[in-house]
């Protein structure tokens, strides 16, 4: 299936209300290879809304917004996953009396890296699905998610993320929006915070290594109570 057809099978609720930019054909291999788990995804975005009311309210761990993704995607078998290991490394010495590359049957020494692989952590994972919110925080987290993402990937254990941010033009409305002090809400959303140009860039420079990688923007549509 192609990415049009992938995208067309969508709500329009979703095609209209959320921005896809695909990158190692990760879209196509969500609805081919884990359509379950694609299909809760959709039910999440299908069921996202923000009100002028949440956007206003202080951010990080008081921020309703995450909630409303652990709402849907727990109950379905979603869960935060961090990963560790450690290195081993085998040195085997070629064996007597043998030509170059033959060698011994069981190592001479080995030198074990702690900690080699270590707090790379992902908001929700199922299967090998890989899925991570970020609606405001510095945009440098961006690095640490697709760093994690490429490590899980390399490592076997997923095959496939999902990064849902802003998208660029909720910037727009944050102008609209004002504070308890008259003041537009644009200034706790910065230039420098997560939103989909800041993805967008480190995706172009490839940062995700070979994971394939959706990104997913939430667009206008997605916000009640604005004032036109």
């Amino acid at each position: 299936m192609s990415e049009l057809d992938c995208l067309e099978c969508l709500s329009n609720r979703i095609r209209t209300n959320f921005d896809f930019r695909n990158y190692g054909h990760a879209l196509e291999i969500l609805t081919e290879a884990f359509p379950e788990e694609w299909s809760e995804l959709q039910d999440a975005l299908e069921a996202f809304s923000i009100s002028v009311d949440e956007l206003k309210k202080p951010g990080g761990n008081e921020s309703p917004i995450p909630l409303k993704f652990d709402r849907v995607l727990y109950p379905k078998g979603w869960r935060e996953i961090r990963i560790s290991g450690d290195l081993t490394i085998f040195k085997y010495p070629r064996a007597a009396n043998k030509k170059r590359g033959h060698f011994q049957d069981l190592p001479d020494d080995q030198i074990e890296i702690k900690g080699y692989i270590d707090g790379h952590n992902i908001d929700f994972l199922k299967k090998k699905v890989a899925f991570d919110l970020e609606w405001n925080s510095k945009d440098q987290t961006f690095d640490r998610d697709l760093l994690a993402m490429r490590t899980y990937f390399d490592c076997g254990i997923i095959d496939v993320g999902v990064i849902v941010t802003r998208s660029t033009e909720l910037h727009d409305v944050f102008k609209k929006i004002t504070d308890d002090k008259g003041k537009p809400i644009l200034q706790k959303y910065g230039a420098s915070t997560t939103h989909m140009d800041k993805l967008i860039y480190r995706l172009d420079s490839r940062r995700n290594g070979g994971c394939p990688i959706l990104a997913v923007g939430i667009k206008k549509g997605c916000i009640t109570g604005v004032n036109e």
